[in-house]
């Protein structure tokens, strides 16, 4: 019988979750926000320190920090990194699975690499760019713990109506003459971030244990950063001093809050609809700092505004699964319950 267009297909990996589905994309949505805050803390604290690496450092290694207390403190986490190291010298989990971090250390040294001189609205294109296409093709091949979710024309339209908006919201900024070839780096930032969740998605399906799949990505990431940081510092030396507001520490707290929601929420809405959702976050986020805590005298315009509700539709949109017709569900009902053992329907 063929697939409908939404229709998930369910690899051996594949987790269920009875988290509601509207539920799921506004959680999707707020941990977005959580980026665009962690992104402003982080930008600012580079700024202090005026070492892109150091801030990084600091921000994965005090997550990692946090995460190593509470696993320390509650069995359950300890117990899913062993389930997660059980799962990969079983080969339920490939090796590679647990780098994750290594796109999130990435993606923070493209910020300092490229984000200075594309601007901010060419790099923020180039990052939703690069998930956008990440999600679709990592959605297609069953990447995420969710199973392999095929294209249909709303998810298609979701993906295009999201880089519209992005572009929207920030056409204002766009700068005439930039170095073009610097943004296939953010490209490919956006594209490990995809990954990145997947993978994050994996371990945590594996180890039964959002705690472990976070802490396995700060401890990769916070080691590639580290390493980073000490080739910086070799080159240009440390930072004289450090700034004294603690608020500007709290970047990693607040990425382990993030990278924790979106290793549970990618299994319920897939990998686009969790890229969609984050871009919704980040503008709408972003949109509220520049209202309430302004960085420059530059008004909001009304293309930030419209770009920013442009991306809440396009999620809306992608998130839209077509329902099989009802004889086409009966007959799918009826040959599961005679394939599942004594009768039962097993259900997702």
């Amino acid at each position: 019988m063929p697939d409908g267009p939404d229709h998930v297909h369910h690899h051996a990996h594949a987790e269920s979750s009875r988290v509601p589905m509207q539920v799921a994309i506004a959680l999707t949505i707020v941990s977005g926000g959580l980026v665009a805050l962690q992104s402003r803390i982080n930008g600012e604290l580079a700024r202090e320190l005026a070492d892109f690496s150091v801030a990084a450092a600091i921000s994965f290694g005090s997550g990692l920090a946090i995460l190593a207390l509470l696993a320390a403190a509650w069995p359950e986490g300890r117990r899913g990194l062993r389930r997660a190291l059980d799962a990969v010298r079983a080969g339920r989990v490939a090796w590679w699975m647990l780098l994750g971090g290594v796109a999130g250390a990435w993606f923070v040294a493209t910020q300092g690499l490229a984000a200075g001189v594309l601007g901010v609205a060419l790099f923020t294109v180039s990052i939703v760019a690069g998930q956008t296409l990440g999600g679709v093709v990592f959605d297609a091949v069953g990447l995420g713990p969710g199973g392999r979710r095929p294209l249909s024309p709303t998810r298609i339209a979701g993906a295009a109506l999201a880089l519209v908006a992005v572009g929207w919201a920030v056409s204002a900024q766009l700068a005439e003459a930039v170095p073009l070839q610097l943004m296939l780096l953010p490209f490919s930032a956006g594209i490990g971030v995809s990954w990145q969740q997947a993978m994050n998605g994996r371990v945590r399906t594996a180890a039964a244990s959002a705690l472990a799949a976070t802490f396995v990505n700060f401890l990769v990431g916070t080691a590639v950063l580290v390493v980073v940081m000490l080739a910086h510092a070799a080159s240009v030396g440390w930072p004289t001093a450090f700034p004294a507001d603690p608020l500007l520490y709290a970047g990693g707290a607040i990425g382990c809050v993030f990278i924790a929601a979106q290793a549970v929420l990618v299994r319920r809405v897939g990998v686009l609809v969790l890229a969609l959702g984050l871009v919704a976050g980040q503008l709408a986020t972003a949109l509220a700092l520049d209202l309430l805590a302004p960085t420059s005298a530059r008004p909001v315009g009304f293309a930030t505004i419209g770009g920013t509700v442009l991306a809440l539709v396009a999620v809306a949109l992608a998130s839209i699964r077509r329902r099989p017709a009802r004889h086409v569900a009966a007959e799918a009902a009826g040959a599961s319950t005679a394939d599942a053992p004594g009768g039962v329907t097993s259900g997702r």
